[in-house]
């Protein structure tokens, strides 16, 4: 600032700066202006561990919110380091009349027990628990029996991410997604179980006929006594983000928008935040859910 004073400072012609005696002013170097810090920005720059928002918003159109959500994040440290461990679920209702937001709480509640008993409590113990994989499956079908009983006229997608270290173990039904976003690069995990997805599947319909029927689901919790469950595994290297969220986050908002935010954004809270502002922005049709899970990276110095 004071060079830029100095440079465009009018000229003093009349008189000179006084200085006092040399021997009354002892000499003094100047030191270089220290510089803040620059605070590098997108979600693939954060500090070593996990770091994790989640947020959720009854969009412009509903009267209520029927999306939940749950989290439990821990970090265990052990003689190989530390390693994250995580729980993270988001589940869309549906039937209206409180069915949908009864529906989506019990189930993300009773998926959240059973991976608590199957996996996390013996993870602790040091004993044998059940494979991941079986486990999620068992945690989505408690939701879907527990649902199926006392919620009979209403229904829940749900969508469970379990991250070991740098592994998501992912179970899923309906129409909730998951992505994995990394320098720029959007891909979706899961497939919707939606008449849209399935026409277009198999080339029997445009995008435009399909959207008509985006909201069709033909598998969901509490549909039946009995429920199919999609698993899958995702690798989140350092640097990577892990999104779940609900229909009324990705029916707003595209994939641009997505790379946009997560190359912006100073946290994943920050990042939730910013998503669900543009869900809201393109009309907020519906129920608005984000959680986002971001893997730091170890420092290169």
């Amino acid at each position: 600032m004071n060079f830029l004073q100095r440079l465009f400072s009018q000229p003093k012609t009349e008189t000179a700066p006084l200085s006092p005696p040399p021997s009354t002013l002892p000499d003094i170097e100047s030191e270089p202006d220290q510089l803040e810090p620059v605070q590098t920005v997108g979600l693939d720059h954060l500090p070593p561990g996990i770091h994790v928002g989640k947020l959720s918003d009854v969009g412009c159109e509903r009267e209520r919110n029927e999306d939940s959500f749950f989290v439990i994040e821990s970090l265990v440290h052990h003689h190989l380091g530390a390693e994250p461990f995580g729980l993270f679920i988001v589940a869309d209702g549906m039937g209206g009349h409180q069915k949908g937001e009864v529906a989506s709480s019990l189930a993300a509640r009773m998926a959240a027990n059973t991976v608590l008993e199957e996996i996390y409590l013996p993870y602790l113990q040091n004993t044998n628990a059940r494979p991941l994989n079986e486990a999620l499956v068992a945690a989505v079908e408690s939701a879907n029996a527990a649902v199926h009983k006392t919620v009979p006229d209403g229904g829940t997608t749900l969508l469970v991410a379990l991250v070991m270290g740098n592994n998501a173990y992912i179970a899923h039904v309906g129409d909730c997604r998951a992505y994995v976003i990394k320098q720029g690069e959007v891909k979706q995990i899961t497939q919707d179980h939606s008449l849209a997805q399935r026409l277009e599947d198999l080339g029997q319909a445009t995008a435009e006929e399909a959207a008509q029927v985006q909201n069709v689901l033909y598998r969901a919790i509490g549909q039946d006594s009995k429920v199919e469950v999609d698993t899958y595994i995702q690798y989140l290297p350092d640097g990577a983000s892990l999104l779940l969220c609900s229909d009324g986050l990705w029916g707003p908002v595209k994939n641009e928008s997505f790379k946009e935010v997560f190359a912006s954004a100073l946290t994943p809270q920050d990042a939730c935040e910013q998503l669900i502002k543009m869900a809201n922005e393109n009309g907020g049709p519906d129920n608005i859910t984000a959680v986002i899970v971001s893997m730091g990276v170890e420092s290169q110095e």
